[in-house]
């Protein structure tokens, strides 16, 4: 990739020492504040500066095509609205087989993502297709519920067929620095999604505050089990922005060279172009490493995105832009 075909150093601290004993599924609350708290703080100054960088970054027309369909593949094409329904979801699923009727090799998103009640009607239309079903869990979008509830929405989600659990941590638990029930939370629910469902933690990044914030919520979530750390719900301003995103990076670049365990990124909320996907796709190779250039370890949470790639990936064909009437509405 032209853009970064050499890696720089980020302005995010020197990488985490992860003591031995905190793999332990047992682990104490002691030990999870002591860790946490010890975590290097991170230069916001210095971190956006870099993320500022980073999108400036210049691609080769070829370079930019390839990316277009990574950052196609890579979506969680998404509906979370109130008024969702059945019919709604099966048209953002027969959306997300052909995602341009005109040009039928344009890569299909990764997955569909919905609300667990609206899992199986995404499940039926997907069938067969390779597209996976995601489904919100643990009382979406404020994580403000019991246990019992929590674990009764994931079962729903994954009794229902879905592929992946998205689910939503305790803020107020966490701004409260009561790290162990959070721990003890993502725990369970990881649990509960069985062998068959990764689990995406949603952190709410814009409920955090600091960076410092973000860093140690990350950490714990991959600690917990996190198959994925994802940054928001998409409810909440800010939601995924590129700095914060750097900092979910290097957690997992760290958690690999300490475990040999690979863990994934979401950004959500806010990639509304293009030029905004490819920006966060640079980030990965430069912070986290061309391991992670694959939808099995990266995604885009959006509803909106995927029209803006699929009319790029045109124009680099077609060498013009075609108008918004060319792709279909959510």
């Amino acid at each position: 990739m032209t853009a970064a075909t050499t890696k720089t150093p980020v302005a995010i601290p020197a990488a985490v020492r992860l003591p031995a004993h905190l793999l332990d599924a047992t682990v104490d609350e002691s030990a999870l504040r002591r860790f946490l708290a010890g975590l290097p703080g991170v230069d916001p100054v210095g971190l956006e500066r870099r993320s500022a960088q980073l999108a400036t970054r210049s691609l080769k027309r070829e370079t930019k095509r390839g990316l277009i369909d990574l950052a196609l593949s890579m979506v969680d094409l998404t509906t979370l609205e109130g008024a969702d329904t059945p019919g709604k979801v099966r048209n953002l699923a027969r959306k997300a087989l052909l995602p341009d009727p005109d040009h039928p090799d344009t890569p299909r998103p990764a997955a569909v993502c919905v609300y667990p009640d609206l899992a199986r009607v995404a499940v039926e239309e997907l069938s067969g297709s390779g597209v996976r079903v995601a489904a919100v869990a643990t009382a979406f979008p404020s994580g403000r519920s019991t246990l019992a509830v929590k674990l009764a929405d994931t079962a729903l989600a994954v009794d229902s067929g879905a592929d992946e659990v998205d689910m939503v941590i305790d803020r107020g638990a966490f701004l409260s620095g009561r790290y162990g029930v959070v721990f003890e939370q993502i725990q369970a629910v990881k649990q509960a999604c069985g062998p068959g469902a990764r689990l995406k933690v949603i952190l709410e990044t814009g409920e955090l505050g600091t960076y410092d914030h973000v860093r140690r919520a990350a950490w714990l979530a991959l600690l917990a089990g996190g198959d994925f750390v994802k940054t928001s719900t998409g409810k909440v301003s800010p939601a995924a922005t590129l700095p914060v995103t750097q900092v979910l990076l290097q957690a997992v670049r760290d958690w690999l060279d300490q475990t040999g365990e690979q863990r994934g990124v979401k950004p959500a909320g806010g990639i509304r172009t293009a030029k905004d996907a490819l920006r966060h796709l640079v980030a990965v190779r430069e912070v986290a490493g061309p391991e992670w250039l694959d939808p099995h370890w990266f995604r885009f949470g959006a509803s909106s995105v995927l029209n803006d790639l699929v009319r790029q990936r045109r124009a680099q064909a077609e060498g013009h832009y075609t108008g918004t009437d060319h792709v279909t509405l959510d």
